[in-house]
């Protein structure tokens, strides 16, 4: 067993001034009035994810992986490719499933085949056939996965935002990176100690294993040791990457920044989580960025006087 790292933890001793910090951003998918995705918008949001220097990732969460169809998910990875020109970036498999289920190795084998087929790399997404198994079954699961995908990165989510996932133990983050097709993994728990207690042993037992941040609430923990893999970032992705120049350079201008940044996360992120979609396409359309802020007629809304406080933050963003 390993035991509890949270006394042991010293969060002030984990900073790391003047790190590298690798950020992906969670792309959102646009939709038009009637429905049907803004591809363009879409490619035009990649691009300039793309120019900011930060790696896409698609048909996440922010993509509205769980209520798109494989056509959809194609398209977004086609697009994509072409927007990288040889740049990585990273892309959601995702299988919908009901509780009860058998983990489905089949269907995760050919969303991993879809996605390398256009060079992206696969972001596993909890289902409950995978969440449900036995600790020892699902490490197995991903060393299965391992066989089909020459490298992955591993994604734990919390229920707030989807009721398949699962934050494993210690053990079974251990046994994921036990797994050496897996390069890292995506945190959603929302919580600093969760993480704080995956950098640590990380540090101690896979120091190249990523652990990216999913908690768009706390979303420093880059001074710590954490990358990023969030959806607030798809809102700024210029803001997002002059904070993180501004970090290497030991610049204190990363402050403000953050601050700021993270002002709008804590609004974007209030319940109902999955909402913080809607805020995104409010978002965009303040800044001219997308033409319309509708969003998938399943996912969940924000009321409109949202707008007025997203405009604000919108004219305190640095030019």
């Amino acid at each position: 067993m390993i035991p509890p790292l949270a006394a042991s933890l010293d969060p002030v001793a984990m900073i790391r001034p003047r790190r590298r910090i690798e950020g992906f951003s969670a792309i959102l998918l646009p939709f038009l009035t009637n429905g049907e995705v803004d591809w363009p918008g879409f490619a035009s949001h990649v691009r300039r994810t793309v120019q900011a220097g930060l790696g896409p990732a698609v048909n996440m969460d922010t993509g509205f992986a769980n209520f798109i169809n494989d056509a959809t998910r194609r398209r977004a990875l086609v697009i994509t490719r072409a927007e990288c020109a040889g740049r990585s970036y990273v892309a959601g498999a995702f299988v919908g499933d009901e509780p009860g289920a058998a983990f489905d190795f089949e269907t995760y084998a050919r969303q991993l085949e879809m996605i390398q087929q256009h060079a992206g790399t696969p972001v596993i997404f909890q289902s409950y056939g995978l969440t449900q198994q036995s600790d020892d079954a699902i490490i197995a699961a991903y060393a299965r996965l391992g066989t089909v995908s020459e490298r992955f990165v591993g994604f734990e989510i919390g229920t707030m935002f989807a009721p398949f996932g699962k934050i494993y133990s210690l053990e079974v983050y251990r046994g994921l990176m036990s797994v050496k097709q897996c390069i890292g993994a995506k945190h959603s728990s929302l919580s600093r100690v969760l993480e704080w207690q995956r950098i640590a042993l990380r540090d101690e037992t896979r120091p190249d294993f990523r652990v990216f941040t999913g908690n768009d609430l706390a979303i420093d923990m880059v001074m710590y040791g954490s990358d990023y893999l969030l959806g607030l970032s798809t809102f700024a992705p210029d803001v997002f990457a002059k904070r993180d120049a501004a970090w290497l350079a030991g610049d204190p201008a990363f402050y403000e920044l953050n601050d700021l940044l993270q002002y709008l996360g804590f609004l974007a992120f209030r319940p109902p989580v999955p909402a913080y979609k809607h805020s995104a396409a409010m978002f965009l359309k303040l800044r001219g960025w997308i033409g319309c802020d509708d969003t998938h007629p399943m996912s969940a809304k924000r009321p409109d006087s949202d707008r007025e406080i997203l405009a604000d933050i919108v004219k305190r963003l640095p030019s």
